[in-house]
């Protein structure tokens, strides 16, 4: 995620709204980091357009799962028609995540970046979980659909609904 802010930033890109990236620990200790940043920043909920987690690894992106109402929706179907050259083409309204779900709850909308991530175990909570078992392509892929999703969302005339 951090790649992101690095490449608008690259790009001179200014979107109307601010892209925050916050990272926290805790996730399988019960959301606690998430569950904490919410609790500080519930009372400004309704400048949160959109919040996003990247958790199930930095491989190819296939597809962005998405949480919110049906206008939400219609307009992040088009979202998902930018990210076409980076086949991502899809929109799944499957997604609920621990690092997102107080947002969730209150009725923010939330997506996460599904990928092709079935060696996602191999590496995940063991010694091999390292950097430098990332596929740098992939890595960039994800990068730049997130860069585009969270700038486009961030440039809408309007929030998204909720």
């Amino acid at each position: 995620m951090m790649k992101v802010l690095s490449v608008l930033r690259r790009l001179k890109l200014r979107p109307k709204r601010t892209v925050r990236l916050v990272m926290w620990t805790g996730e399988e200790e019960g959301g606690i980091g998430a569950e904490q940043y919410f609790n500080t920043h519930k009372g400004n909920i309704s400048n949160f357009d959109l919040v996003m987690e990247s958790d199930i690894g930095t491989f190819k992106p296939e597809a962005i799962q998405f949480s919110g109402n049906k206008f939400a929706t219609a307009i992040m179907r088009q979202v998902v028609k930018l990210l076409k050259p980076l086949n991502v083409s899809a929109l799944t309204e499957d997604f609920g995540g621990t690092d997102v779900e107080p947002w969730q709850k209150a009725g923010v909308p939330a997506a996460s970046l599904k990928t092709a991530n079935e060696k996602y175990f191999w590496f995940h909570h063991s010694n091999g979980d390292t950097m430098t078992v990332l596929n740098s392509h992939d890595v960039d892929l994800c990068a730049a659909a997130w860069a585009v999703t969270a700038f486009t969302v961030a440039n809408l005339e309007h929030m998204l609904p909720r």
